[in-house]
Formats: structure tokens, sequence, C-alpha cells
């Protein structure tokens, strides 16, 4: 009943902040939060390390005459994504403080609900189940960005809402597809995973019009968008800009995942022969996203902007680590993911912080930060030293391992994608060293560290807490990366070995099939 309760707690605190009187939402939204995270704490406890069986599963009955159950369970390739769920809402509710001040319970209720979608999404073992949960997901968001968001947050919640709405229909067509194929081939009806990967599905290579490259195109489109991969990223950098900042913390550390988990979940291992055969393309588009999202964050005058292209960039990192489909890479890919999250997240909320203090994002209006605040000056630097990678921080794991196993399938490729190492820490550090050092930008001229100044304050108590614990996994996930690398090596390794014919079974389940076998 674990996995049950991780997402229905989410909805019970809902329910208990909708009950309380508006002006004591916050402190209960950030202890319900804390509480919930510690409760998740437990998996790491129970989880079983040495077998890629799916754990901790619960299964009933939903649309018997269709097969559809209510099914989920956990493994190693998405315990972390759970984790990273529950430990960044009391980060984004602390961090929202002074960010919404309107609607402060409907926006808490919002964060909840969103999480509860989150954990289903990574947790749904049955198709139909994650379609339910991936698109409901969409909803919080929508919310979050229409009403808390900037001044072109109708724009900005029209066109993420369009183009992840239109990429989860080609999916659902190819749920139902696979449904009726699961009553051809194994006699009943399923929506189950474990029955899509007993599928035989038909591949023709040299030929486009059948059914396993379909499929693999329709699954592969909607994640593409949810991640977002090149050419299909264009509503984020817009949904990001609008997104009040604890919506663009959520965005980067949780969502864009959904995309990257849905082609290891659904992709690579239920059409293995499309996936290898096109493995390329995505590849080639990875590389693409990864140069194209650096040289675009360059020129890029607004600060948010700028790190929300930077996310395209880190995100094609994670694609190019997937499609090289060995161990490397996939290894590489998953720790980027996490990466990603800690990183980007932190400096999400960091230009947040700002944002609060002078209702600008504009480069050019900061410079010589640091001589103001310079607490966060050391913070934004760690934190930026881990979206460049530098050893030591998180962020080099992900993308060392991932650069090694795109040489082992492409070494031109690989080549390729080693420029977007350079090009990221020459927009970051160029950013860095206007906003921070040089001559005063207009919103610090007059203020000095020896002045009081009403409006660049430097970090509060509150902010250093929001941030503890993000330059805590920096450096432990950088320094310790065995620590969260032993969580997903079964898991990995056996879906490598066994892509061409993968099958999950539940704990448990595994040696009875052994036995059978023998």
């Amino acid at each position: 009943m674990f996995l049950s309760l991780l997402i229905a707690l989410p909805v019970v605190c809902a329910l208990i902040v909708f009950a309380l009187p508006e002006g004591k939402t916050r402190m209960t939204s950030v202890f319900l939060a804390v509480l919930q995270f510690l409760v998740s704490l437990n998996l790491l406890f129970v989880f079983d390390t040495s077998t890629p069986a799916l754990q901790l599963v619960e299964k009933y009955l939903w649309v018997e005459s269709f097969g559809i159950n209510y099914f989920v369970g956990i493994d190693g390739i998405s315990l972390w994504l759970v984790m990273m769920t529950a430990f960044f809402l009391p980060v984004v509710i602390l961090g929202s403080w002074h960010a919404i001040e309107s609607r402060v319970k409907m926006f808490h209720i919002n964060l909840f609900l969103l999480q509860a979608f989150m954990f289903g999404t990574f947790l749904s073992i049955d198709s139909v189940l994650f379609y339910i949960f991936f698109e409901a997901s969409l909803i919080p968001m929508y919310l979050m960005i229409g009403i808390w968001g900037g001044t072109r947050r109708i724009y900005a919640t029209m066109k993420f809402f369009i183009y992840t709405m239109a990429g989860s229909l080609l999916m659902l067509v190819a749920i139902i597809a696979m449904m009726l194929m699961t009553k051809a081939q194994l006699g009943t009806m399923s929506a189950s995973l474990l029955d899509f990967y007993k599928l035989d599905i038909p591949f023709v290579a040299n030929e486009f019009l059948n059914s396993q490259t379909l499929m693999f195109l329709a699954f592969s489109l909607a994640f593409a968008i949810k991640v977002p991969m090149f050419p299909v990223h264009t509503w984020l950098p817009d949904a990001h800009v609008e997104a009040p900042t604890p919506g663009s913390v959520v965005l980067a550390a949780i969502m864009l995942k959904m995309g990257t988990y849905g082609f290891l979940r659904f992709v690579m291992p239920l059409f293995p022969e499309a996936t290898q055969y096109w493995g390329w393309v995505f590849m080639l588009l990875g590389v693409i996203g990864i140069i194209y999202g650096a040289l675009v964050a360059m020129v890029q005058p607004d600060i948010k902007k700028l790190v929300a292209y930077s996310s395209v960039s880190h995100m094609g990192y994670v694609v190019l680590g997937l499609f090289a489909l060995n161990t490397y890479g996939v290894t590489g890919a998953l720790y980027q993911m996490l990466n990603h999250g800690v990183s980007t997240g932190a400096l999400f909320l960091m230009v947040g912080m700002i944002y609060e203090r002078t209702h600008s994002r504009e480069i050019k209006n900061y410079g010589g930060l640091a001589s103001v605040m310079p607490i966060y000056t050391i913070l934004f630097l760690i934190v930026t030293m881990s979206s460049i990678a530098v050893p030591g921080t998180n962020g080099f794991v992900g993308e060392f391992f991932i650069l090694m196993g795109s040489f082992m399938k492409n070494k031109a490729l690989g080549s390729i994608a080693v420029l977007g190492v350079v090009l990221g820490a020459a927009y970051m550090l160029w950013m860095v060293k206007k906003v921070f050092f040089g001559p005063k930008g207009e919103l610090v001229k007059g203020a000095t560290s020896e002045t009081s100044n009403p409006v660049l304050k430097d970090v509060s108590l509150r902010e250093v807490v929001v941030l503890a614990p993000l330059i805590v996994l920096i450096f432990w996930m950088g320094i310790f990366p065995n620590h969260f690398l032993k969580y997903t090596k079964t898991s990995i390794e056996f879906l490598i070995e066994n892509k061409a014919d993968y099958k999950l079974h539940i704990q448990g389940e595994e040696q009875a099939v052994a036995a059978i076998a023998e």
C-alpha cells in the first residue's frame, strides 16, 4: 500500500489546505510537504538494489473488460524520479513565499495535486493509468502559468497546452492499438505494460509504414514534446518566462523528466528494432538541441530566458545518452535527469529571488551585484559550476557518462556534443560576469555592502534554507555518485542487456519464471 499512500498523501494534503483559513496555509503547506518527503525516504530503505524487478507492486481491477487496472510499482528507473518529486515540493513552497501573493491557498492546492499526478506518472505500470496521470499533470501547470504567470501568460499557457496535448493524443492512439494487439496475441485485452512487453510487433527496416515504426513515432513525439527536444521545444522558453518562479522550478526539475522517463519506460523496451534503427535520428536531434540551445542562450538579454534555453541544451544531452543505447549512455542520461533538476531548479529559484527584489530580469540592469549580495553571489557561482559540469559537482558525472556512451555509439556526434560543454561554460560565465562583476548596472548603482539597501538585500535565512539542500546535493552527487547509482545500476544493465527482448517481472515472480525456464 506504500506507493498508493505516496499518491494519495498529496491529495489529502490538498484537502487539509482547502479546509484551512487563507492566512495559515503557507506554514501548514511547508509542514505537510516536509512530512511527505520524510515518508517517501522509506523507499530508500525498503528498495532492493539487487533485482531489476518491479517492487512494492499493487494491482486492483478497474475496467475488467478492457484489461485496465490500477497497477503501480517501482524499479531502479523510476525510484529517483519519485524521490525528486517528493524532495522538490517543500523546496518550491518555501521558495515561493514572496513570489505568490494572491490566491495562496489555491496555489498550494494546485501544487499538491500536481505532485500526486507526477507520482502517479512515475509509478504507473498500466498504460492507461499512466496516460491519465500524464495528461492530468497538464491541468495544474496550465492553471499555475495562466493564473499566477506574467503578462503573456495566456499565450504561453495555450502554446504549452496545445503542444503537449497534440503529442499525447498520438500516444493514446498507439496505446489503444497495443491493447488490441494484446487481445489478438495474448488472448485477453490488457493495458498492462508487462503484457505490452510480451507483444511481437512487426518491424521492417527501410520501410516507414510498419506497425513498430508508426507506434514508435507516436510515443516518441509525445515524449519529445514533453522533454522538449529540438525542434518541438518552442513552448518551453515561453512557459518558463511567463510561469511564476515555483512553476518554472517544477517544470524544469520534474515535469520535463516525464518525457525522458517515457522514452526509457515505453519507447526503448517496447520498440527495440525501431529504436535501434531510428536511434541515430534522435541522437542527431539531441546534438542539435545541445548546440542550438547553447547558441540561443548566448544572445538572451533576460536571465530567465537564458536559463530556459540552457534547459533545451541540457535535455539534449539526456536524449543523446538515452539513444546511445549502452549502459554508459543510459546511466548518464538518468543521472543527468536528476542533475538538471537540481541545477536548473536552483538557477530558477535564484533568478526568482532577485526578480522579487527588483522586478527585473534584464542582464544589462545588473553588474557589480557581488559587491552588494556576496552570499547570494557565492551560492550562484556554486550552482553555475554545477550547471557547466565542473568536476566535483553533480553535472560532471552525468555529462561524462553520456559523452562516453555517445562516443562508443557514434564518435562524430559525441565529438560535436563536446562543443556544447564549451558553449555552456561560455554563456553561463558570460552571464555571471555581466550580472555579478564589472561596472555596476542601473539597479546596483549607489548600493554598497556598507550601506543599507532596501532593495538588494543579501539572501535571507529563508532563502538560505531553500538553497542549502540543493547545494548539498550538488556536491554529494558530484563526489559520491555511487550513493545514487547503486539504486539504478541493476535496472539499467537489465534493460540494456535485454533490450532486444525486454521482459519485466514483479519481484518474487522472476524466480518462478526462471524455474519454469529450467
